[in-house]
């Protein structure tokens, strides 16, 4: 077990470690819009709204979805490391910033998968070729399933015969904002152009010829020409992620959901893509509402499948963690944190 302090948290070198994991969830754009405070004794984990999109995200659901994943990613990177994270969210209504507060105790228990899924962190990635179908799809769907149902997220499968339903809305929402100058600014900032720490990097963007060959799949600043994994056309399986309904503690927990699905699949050697723009617009959102079995509010769509194995692409990049983590001395108290007697939500 990592060393810990007098008052029976993680030190601070077991925070720096398990939140430099964190960070590696995936989040829109690779905008990595969350930040962490840590005081010693609790660690909370802020949404950072400098990094929303505000044509793509005006309600910063995406934002809080990412920042979902990356509590989850933290979560099971801590348990791997011995610690238990008790986690309060959305705690004080009166700062909806402040997402999440982890309170720690020593875990000795079995690691079960999440050994398998910490180590998974590294190795996912978003993959926007086509792939192959997965190995074990109904194994495989009937796990996610149960990994999402604690947060209250329903795992839909798009069927083969509602697939070219989906590919339609992805071609509307591509249409209707072909013409919307914020949004193509936004998405041209973030694709290739922000900066060495943050961004799709332009080895992550797939050219047209390899674009045509995804049936659903969203449509980014095309890469120069290539012609990646050429006789294959994308056998994807596609499932969608809803709630029951449409709050800001809802998409936190979707986003707790997608990470589990992300590197359970990763473990199981498969690859994922993540699509939120067709959730992005009502339209395109009812549209996916029809196709699922269970009432609900679609939230991401998410590609998995198999593709052969590559080498030479570097990982996507990632902020500094002294850019998005604040320490606080113990007898200093973090003057944003709260008071946790004022709400009790229920914690996990």
């Amino acid at each position: 077990m990592d060393a810990e302090n007098d008052s029976g948290t993680p030190d601070l070198p077991t925070v720096r470690a398990a939140l430099t994991v964190a960070c590696r969830a995936p989040s829109v754009h690779n905008t990595q819009p969350w930040r962490w405070v840590f005081d010693s004794t609790w660690l909370f984990l802020y949404s950072d709204t400098d990094r929303r999109l505000p044509a793509a995200d005006p309600q910063s659901r995406q934002l809080i979805v990412s920042c979902g994943a990356a509590l989850d990613h933290a979560r099971q990177a801590f348990v791997s490391m011995g610690w238990f994270a008790y986690v309060t969210r959305m705690p004080d209504p009166r700062r909806p910033e402040l997402l999440a507060v982890f309170e720690f105790r020593p875990w000795c228990g079995p690691l079960n998968r999440t050994a398998a899924r910490v180590r998974a962190i590294p190795l996912r990635h978003t993959d926007r070729l086509p792939m192959a179908a997965p190995d074990d799809w109904s194994g495989v769907l009937d796990t996610v399933r149960e990994l999402a149902r604690p947060h209250h997220v329903t795992v839909d499968e798009i069927t083969d015969d509602d697939r070219p339903r989906l590919a339609d809305a992805t071609r509307q929402v591509t249409a209707l904002r072909r013409h919307d100058n914020a949004y193509q600014d936004e998405l041209y900032w973030w694709s290739g152009h922000s900066g060495p720490h943050a961004g799709v990097p332009v080895s992550a963007l797939v050219s047209d010829a390899e674009a045509a060959r995804v049936d659903v799949g969203r449509t980014f600043p095309s890469a120069p020409y290539s012609t990646r994994r050429p006789d294959l056309d994308d056998h994807s399986r596609l499932v969608v992620l809803s709630t029951i309904g449409d709050s800001p503690g809802q998409w936190l927990h979707t986003g707790e959901a997608m990470s589990e699905l992300l590197l359970e699949c990763t473990a199981r050697g498969l690859t994922t893509g993540i699509l939120t723009h067709i959730t992005e617009l009502t339209t395109t959102r009812a549209e996916i509402a029809d196709l699922i079995t269970q009432p609900g509010v679609p939230q991401v769509v998410i590609r998995i499948g198999t593709a052969p194995a590559e080498t030479g692409a570097d990982p996507t990049p990632r902020r500094p963690l002294s850019e998005v983590l604040e320490v606080y001395p113990a007898h200093i108290r973090n003057p944003a944190s709260i008071d946790l007697t004022l709400s009790t939500p229920a914690r996990s």
